[in-house]
């Protein structure tokens, strides 16, 4: 193991901790890859992030073959979202509670706010429910996942994507943040909806400002 692999596998390790000191997922569900070589680096099945090691993270290959520990029972969908995604190198999956919630009901969270534009399209698409593990549950991920950076997984929790370990966690935040302003919203009745064109608008403008330009119709200038 080079100094730079075992570095990545210790932030990988350091995200699955702040995922559960941040309330996101509990005890050892949730689980964690980063693309990697000629594969991925996930994270093992059933052992508590407290006392991960970097030599503990488990090595993949595209095939489903691995090296050292058993890897988490979700690797399918993680390969299998990393080969269909090369936009993305991190897929961080785990049980927040109110994204969760909605999950359980099977339930898409709509346009109610403009930030569900953040993962890339008009709705936040709740796959339909397999079993954990399940080559299903893969296939269900993969078209939940269409021009989006996360999911609802049905009856399951959440993933989420990004290009780095930070973005990743950054999402799968920004998810539960929504679902939980989408249930309290549901309280007073079913909220109105934002139309496509202004989803349209905003995600445009997210595009610019994140190539660092400003918002279009700004007419401020730097000092």
């Amino acid at each position: 193991m080079t100094d730079d692999e075992r570095a990545l596998r210790s932030r990988m390790i350091d995200t699955c901790r702040k995922m559960n000191a941040t309330g996101l997922n509990q005890g050892t569900s949730g689980n964690l890859s980063v693309r990697h070589g000629a594969g991925l680096l996930i994270t093992p099945s059933s052992m508590p992030y407290d006392g991960m090691q970097p030599e503990d993270i488990v090595e993949m290959a595209w095939d489903g073959t691995y090296l050292g520990r058993r890897p988490s029972s979700e690797w399918r969908f993680h390969r299998d979202i990393l080969k269909a995604r090369p936009d993305v190198d991190v897929v961080l999956h785990c049980h927040s509670v109110h994204a969760t919630a909605v999950a359980c009901h099977r339930r898409d969270i709509p346009a109610f706010h403009y930030m569900v534009a953040v993962m890339g399209g008009n709705t936040l698409r709740c796959a339909r429910y397999a079993t954990f593990g399940s080559q299903a549950l893969s296939d269900a991920a993969i078209a939940a996942l269409h021009d989006r950076k996360a999911c609802l997984l049905g009856q399951h929790g959440q993933i989420a994507l990004g290009k780095t370990l930070d973005a990743a966690l950054s999402m799968a935040v920004e998810v539960e943040a929504l679902a939980q302003m989408y249930i309290a919203a549901c309280a007073l009745g079913e909220p109105p909806v934002l139309p496509d064109e202004e989803m349209e608008r905003v995600i445009t403008q997210m595009q610019r400002m994140s190539y660092g330009l400003a918002p279009e119709g700004d007419s401020t200038k730097p000092a």
